[in-house]
């Protein structure tokens, strides 16, 4: 078997880095634990009380459940003890000052994918590590408000037959298990280098008739498989749990797209630029994969509040880039199929590079 790279010794030897990255270290450590606290509470499912009950409103509308506040109380105690000056929660309305004299700021959705709280589909932690700044007390939400390409570390937390912690320092994607007996976070393998073809693809279909023109006839040529443009067979691989779509791409490669739609509160995206697709993008980017907004790499973004969504595609660097092509009118195959106004909102300028 390969090295049994423990979580610990990682991080130990990456603390020697510089100064900050020994507080970096440190924020991880105080989330890995938390992790394995949400990870027990798990495990007892309803035996732990109606983990998806809901109890208070939420910020995109569809209530708080009870795990939802239990996690973000988690984390928050977690984080307090740690080097972090400002603590930001998907599930907040504003940041929180924590420590103003600390050096780091960190975002978390607490509980990503918490409708499948009662389905035992995997849901998870994602966490964004950023410099913290100065003068927070003036405008606590101002360290959240730069690109994803400052993040020092992310990461995600996945719970589902096993607890793993995805993590990058930004030297490389790596991926710890926990072992529930040692309560040790172990990595079996080298780095993560998600594959630049696939024949995978995340979507999902129930919103075809809210797509715009563009994103419908994508997904189209690829459902044609090989008696369509492309010429070869694709299946799809949807789980309605974006940490679990990440973690199985991050495993074997696959493209995972959440477009803007035509609904109502869906026109911007859905998913939100800091909890979500910045840390996610640093994790694909580190693994040799890529993520866009359709036009623009999601790290060069620069978010404008706490709470901003964005379109999301992320995965194999290839099928990224001929969905990026398609958006900005080259042509992701021989269909001329994308010659129409843009699936994302925005004009049709190069998006750059996207690794």
């Amino acid at each position: 078997m390969a090295d049994q790279l423990r979580l610990d010794s990682y991080l130990d030897f990456a603390a020697g880095r510089s100064t900050q990255m020994v507080a970096v270290c440190q924020t991880v450590h105080a989330i890995a634990a938390a992790g394995r606290q949400i990870s027990r509470i798990l495990a007892r499912g309803p035996l732990a009380g109606n983990l998806g009950t809901i109890v208070g409103d939420s910020i995109d509308g569809d209530g708080q459940k009870a795990l939802d506040a239990m996690t973000h109380t988690i984390l928050r105690e977690a984080l307090a003890r740690a080097p972090v000056s400002v603590f930001a929660s998907e599930e907040a309305d504003k940041p929180e000052v924590l420590d103003e004299f600390a050096p780091l700021a960190v975002a978390v959705d607490p509980l990503d994918g918490s409708s499948n709280i009662d389905t035992l589909a995997p849901i998870g932690t994602i966490f964004s590590v950023m410099p913290g700044g100065t003068c927070i007390n003036d405008d606590p939400a101002a360290p959240f408000l730069q690109p994803g390409r400052n993040q020092m570390a992310a990461g995600f937390l996945i719970y589902g037959p096993r607890t793993a912690l995805v993590l990058t320092l930004g030297a490389g994607t790596r991926i710890f298990t926990l072992d529930p007996d040692s309560g040790a976070f172990i990595a079996t393998h080298g780095e993560v280098v998600v594959p630049h073809t696939t024949r995978e693809y995340a979507i999902n279909g129930s919103n075809l008739r809210h797509w715009d023109p563009e994103i419908h006839d994508y997904i189209l040529e690829l459902k044609k498989g090989r008696n369509g443009p492309r010429g070869e067979d694709f299946n799809t691989r949807w789980l309605a749990s974006m940490v679990g779509d990440a973690f199985r791409i991050l495993s074997r490669g696959g493209i995972y797209l959440y477009p803007a739609d035509q609904r109502r509160g869906y026109r911007e995206g859905r998913l939100r630029l800091i909890y979500e697709a910045n840390p996610i993008a640093m994790i694909m980017e580190q693994a040799g994969a890529a993520a866009t907004d359709g036009q623009t790499p999601i790290l060069d973004l620069v978010p404008t509040a706490i709470h901003q969504r964005c379109p999301l595609v992320f995965g194999s660097a290839d099928e990224v880039g001929r969905v990026a092509d398609a958006y900005r009118g080259g042509g992701a195959s021989s269909s001329p199929l994308f010659k129409t106004r843009s699936l994302f909102r925005k004009n049709t300028s190069t998006i750059g590079s996207l690794s």
